[in-house]
């Protein structure tokens, strides 16, 4: 259910915007929405895990609160990012 030590560093990578960067909200959503991913496709087999639901949820919300931040900072910026990960709003 939870992302590899590899795959959060190439994501980290990918939407870094200097070395080092770890704390963007770009960074940030990326990993909550590769989390997300990976909770859907557990949720396809075990449709009654109601506990991890709730953590789905709450992961969901900040992805949202943080997406929000970025649009309210920069428009442009925003749209670049939905756009990469493929996310629909």
């Amino acid at each position: 259910m939870s992302i590899t030590p590899e795959r959060k560093t190439e994501l980290i990578k990918e939407f870094a915007g200097k070395d080092g960067d770890t704390g963007s909200p770009e960074v940030q959503v990326a990993i909550l929405t590769e989390r997300i991913v990976n909770l859907t496709e557990h949720f396809k087999g075990h449709a009654k895990d109601n506990h991890s639901r709730r953590g789905l949820l709450k992961m969901v919300s900040q992805r949202r609160s943080l997406l929000d931040y970025v649009k309210k900072k920069d428009q442009a910026r925003y749209e670049k990012l939905i756009a990469r990960l493929g996310i629909r709003r």
